[in-house]
């Protein structure tokens, strides 16, 4: 899923990447492609996702994950980083997610009745950046869809989100007035496991 995020990473963008899976996307942005990747606490230019052994327990992004440094990386306060976030220079962010509704609203800061630590920058991010990719599994551990018509959690944000790239497939519109339409599949997975695994309407792939 990574893997296939990193291939909207344009050269240039300017790019946050949520905590969990979306971290991954650093490891898998294509030679050649000169993108700077930001992170809410104020680093600006983070590397690859540490192996074991270039772990620094100093060098940590918003999610308090261990991350790697690069020759041009810098660090501003939290205050010009989210800066950077609300006044729309990210061109791109990809976000983990509990739920997504079919017209594109988002849930993944917390579930009520457990222990929330709040919404971090989520909320600043689909509110400021121009696309939002979400990575997500695409059932939860009950194997409940997460795509779904309408989100059950609180949301993070309404009509925010412009690609959902699961274990299953990938979902894509062209613009936020569209509906999703179903883009590819994984390998060994058939067009009817995903319809029963899927609750929201989808459109099938275009000929």
């Amino acid at each position: 899923m990574a893997a296939l995020a990193a291939q909207e990473l344009l050269d240039g963008f300017y790019v946050n990447l949520g905590i969990g899976i979306p971290t991954l996307v650093a490891n898998h942005i294509a030679p050649g492609v000169d993108v700077t990747l930001q992170s809410e606490n104020g680093m600006l230019g983070l590397g690859p996702f540490p192996t074991e052994a270039d772990i620094d327990a100093d060098i940590i992004n918003a999610g308090k994950q261990t991350i790697t440094e690069l020759d041009r990386t810098s660090y501003v306060s939290s205050a010009d980083s989210f800066g950077m976030i609300r006044g729309g220079h990210i061109q791109l962010s990809v976000l983990g997610a509990m739920e997504v509704a079919e017209n594109g609203d988002l849930a993944n800061w917390m579930v009520p009745g457990k222990m929330v630590k709040g919404p971090g920058g989520a909320m600043d991010l689909v509110a400021g950046v121009g696309r939002i990719i979400v990575l997500m599994d695409h059932v939860d551990k009950a194997g409940t869809a997460k795509f779904r018509k309408s989100c059950t959690l609180p949301l993070t944000g309404a009509n925010v989100v412009d690609m959902i790239i699961t274990n299953l497939a990938i979902f894509q519109r062209p613009e936020r007035r569209s509906p999703f339409f179903l883009k590819a599949i994984a390998p060994n997975v058939l067009p009817d496991e995903v319809r029963a695994k899927t609750e929201a309407h989808y459109l099938e792939m275009p000929a």
